[in-house]
């Protein structure tokens, strides 16, 4: 990289934790630093120096999670021995180490009984490997769409797990063990375990969510949250097939029961009422 790229962008607050100028705005550092890591022009910043033991915490999981490794300290600080995975929930763990690939998406560990499943894939790498051994391996990897393949195929081929993406999407990861068919919410696969694949085109023609347990709903790059307006989003400036299908395929996944939502691009929703949770996809659909 050339030093230019990987200098300290001024806007960081002064102090020995600094972003560099490689950024790509992803935003992924600003949903585990929030309030501490934030935008400013078109490039994520610290506000202030961290200075709790909480808030350097915060620090570390966003440099373990960037995608450009733009989060660093001029002290050259080594980070401890295990960040990631980080508890989201009680088996849902967020995996940090967002893949270039995926533009720094989110990805998911959910530790079950039937098996362990991955939502999307972050970078291949040892300090991620160990602890899914320790923690039962990987039975499925669930891809939402296209674009948050990253290193699906050496995790799969680590651990022998099982690969699921949309027909549609099937280009971008040859390797998948299984096609996903439908090209409506009501369309929805149902993959043993409380696992129902929906697809929900829009932001890709073959993007899926996937609803485990009537409960918790991963949306890869279709929905988000916004904790600023207690609300979920979409990206309609990154909506690569239709804007229209999307916010069709969205009135339809209002259909299905869900308590949480978890993001690719975007944070992790609070726990709400699966009502609630309706009554908020509904609203956004207005807006759209």
């Amino acid at each position: 990289m050339a030093d230019a790229d990987a200098a300290r962008n001024p806007d960081s607050a002064k102090g020995d934790w600094f972003v560099d100028k490689r950024c790509i705005d992803c935003g992924a550092s600003r949903h585990v630093a929030r309030g501490l890591i934030v935008r400013r022009g078109e490039h994520s910043v610290f506000a202030r120096q961290p200075s709790t033991e909480e808030e350097i915490h915060q620090a570390w999981l966003a440099a373990e999670l960037c995608p450009t490794r733009s989060i660093r300290t001029e002290s050259r600080l080594r980070p401890p021995a295990r960040i990631y995975p980080h508890q989201l929930a009680e088996d849902i763990y967020l995996c940090g180490h967002n893949h270039r690939s995926s533009f720094g998406a989110h990805s998911y560990f959910f530790t079950r009984p039937g098996g362990n499943l991955l939502f999307d894939s972050p970078q291949y790498t040892r300090k991620l490997v160990v602890p899914f051994e320790e923690m039962g391996g990987i039975s499925k990897i669930l891809l939402s769409h296209r674009d948050d393949v990253a290193d699906a195929e050496k995790w799969a081929d680590h651990f022998g797990a099982e690969v699921y993406i949309h027909r549609d999407e099937r280009s971008a990861a040859p390797h998948a063990t299984h096609l996903i068919e439908g090209s409506a919410p009501t369309e929805a696969s149902h993959l043993g375990d409380g696992i129902s694949a929906i697809p929900v085109p829009g932001h890709t023609k073959g993007s899926v969510v996937f609803q485990v347990d009537e409960t918790f709903l991963f949306t890869g790059d279709s929905l988000t949250w916004s904790y600023e307006h207690d609300a979920m989003r979409a990206f309609r400036d990154a909506c690569w097939y239709s804007w229209p299908a999307q916010k069709q395929s969205l009135i339809g996944l209002a259909e299905y029961r869900f308590e949480q939502l978890f993001s690719g691009h975007g944070p992790w929703s609070p726990r709400r009422e699966a009502s609630e949770m309706r009554r908020l996809l509904l609203e956004l659909t207005e807006r759209m």
